[in-house]
């Protein structure tokens, strides 16, 4: 094997890496993320691509909340829909909740994603991307206490991609 074949696959074999944590255009990279969670947030995209119009997800079997959730000087979550199915699991392709932003023609936007674990009594908040879930909270469309983690994958989030809020999001 030649120097320059050795060299073109070295060059290559550090540059796949690279290639593969690229943030999604449109997306500002978060200082406090590894940049490679947008590889494991891939099955994540592709498993809700479909739901950015939102007759799919009820087709699916997401439940239509009609609650927009927000906190006063922190920003909004937005319209919750929750898949009773998926609430406890931990699988990236299956988040429990997608979250929904009404546009200034009344249509709704998908702009996150969220996973749902319940909170039983001393039970511990999970992790996932290597993120610690929020809570114990409530969310709409769910009994009892329950742990979340948010993925704010469809839409920017300048306090960060896991953040709970997002201070660009408002409810009507």
């Amino acid at each position: 094997m030649s120097l320059r074949s050795r060299t073109a696959g070295a060059v290559l074999a550090l540059a796949v890496p690279f290639a593969l944590a690229e943030v999604p255009a449109g997306a500002a990279p978060v200082p406090d993320v590894d940049p490679f969670v947008w590889t494991d947030l891939t099955p994540t995209y592709t498993a809700t691509a479909d739901y950015r119009y939102e007759p799919f997800a009820i087709t699916d079997g997401y439940t239509r909340t009609d609650a927009c959730d927000a906190q006063a000087g922190q920003g909004g979550a937005g319209h919750h829909y929750v898949r009773s199915a998926d609430v406890g699991s931990l699988d990236p392709a299956e988040p429990a909740g997608l979250l929904y932003e009404t546009d200034t023609g009344g249509n709704r936007a998908l702009i996150a994603v969220e996973w749902i674990v319940p909170a039983g009594t001393g039970s511990t908040a999970p992790t996932l991307f290597g993120q610690t879930f929020q809570g114990p909270t409530t969310v709409p469309g769910v009994m009892g206490a329950v742990y979340t983690l948010h993925a704010w994958i469809w839409k920017d989030n300048p306090s960060g991609l896991f953040a709970r809020w997002n201070p660009t999001v408002k409810c009507p």
